[in-house]
């Protein structure tokens, strides 16, 4: 498993009985985590201290209930990088701590390269933080989420992180829709990261089930690679889709045409309570070497 280790504006400090106790700079959450299946002793002072919880509804969807006065938006830093955020409609924050040791990939991929002009697709990128990490370590980006709030969003971090400036688009477009064009007019990418819902639709009521769309997407994504590119990385949160389905996903579209090799493992967060590491989705990595 890869951890993501390297924080210290976030920490997981404990999780049970599906939820987890999450420090997210100087707020405090508690929200719902379908893999916390075990019931351990919550020990940890702030399981009674936290400043809001996330409790699902029956019917789908839920609502924070706020135990102490929580700022409606603040910030978090990885790093040099810096992240704005706010309670969701949908349990979330904006950030996704467990995806920095992917962050940190990328931007060794780009810096190993050796390469001035790297440049890189990131699809269903929700609010940036894969892009302004990209942007760092000095690639061009296009950034491509279907959720025009998202991209605004994903601005805000770029702009926190001091990288406004560097060569970035901002798209808010269907993404399948987007490779498509960008087949036809001829731009190609050297590093492609790809992020996808289990479930979405774009902007224009286009609907994406991840298992029915997924291998179709990956085959067109092969056609806006560079003739020679350096990395792909497939995200995915859903429980159904092991790592070893991605790597084969991978090695039997990208890897078919551009030969190298794709690998798969679950990521995760250490967890301060026990010294374990709570499992938080898989990333499969394709590589031309």
């Amino acid at each position: 498993m890869r951890v993501s280790d390297g924080w210290k504006d976030y920490e997981l400090l404990d999780c049970s009985d599906g939820e987890r106790l999450e420090r997210w700079g100087d707020v405090v959450l508690i929200r719902p985590d379908p893999q916390a299946i075990w019931n351990t002793p919550r020990k940890h002072p702030l399981w009674h201290g936290a400043h809001a919880r996330y409790h699902r509804s029956a019917s789908g969807g839920g609502s924070w209930e706020f135990y102490k006065q929580t700022p409606e938006t603040w910030q978090i830093a990885y790093r040099d990088l810096h992240f704005n955020l706010k309670p969701m409609g949908f349990k979330h924050t904006g950030v996704f701590p467990e995806q920095a040791c992917n962050w940190d990939l990328v931007r060794d991929f780009i810096k190993k390269s050796g390469q001035s002009d790297v440049k890189v697709l990131n699809l269903f990128a929700y609010t940036g933080a894969a892009t302004v990490s990209a942007l760092a370590a000095g690639a061009a980006v296009v950034h491509v989420d279907a959720a025009k709030g998202m991209v605004q969003w994903a601005k805000e971090n770029a702009a926190a992180s001091g990288v406004a400036d560097r060569p970035v688009r901002w798209i808010v477009d269907d993404c399948m829709k987007f490779v498509a064009r960008e087949i036809r007019r001829g731009n190609r990418y050297d590093v492609l990261i790809m992020d996808p819902p289990s479930y979405g639709r774009g902007p224009g009521g286009e609907v994406w089930k991840l298992e029915e769309k997924l291998y179709e997407f990956l085959t067109q994504c092969t056609a806006v690679l560079s003739d020679d590119p350096l990395a792909v990385l497939l995200n995915s949160y859903t429980t159904g889709l092991s790592p070893a389905v991605m790597s084969y996903l991978l090695n039997t579209t990208v890897g078919a045409r551009f030969g190298g090799a794709a690998d798969a493992d679950e990521i995760g967060l250490p967890v301060t309570a026990s010294g374990l590491v709570l499992p938080c989705g898989s990333t499969a990595v394709w590589t031309r070497l």
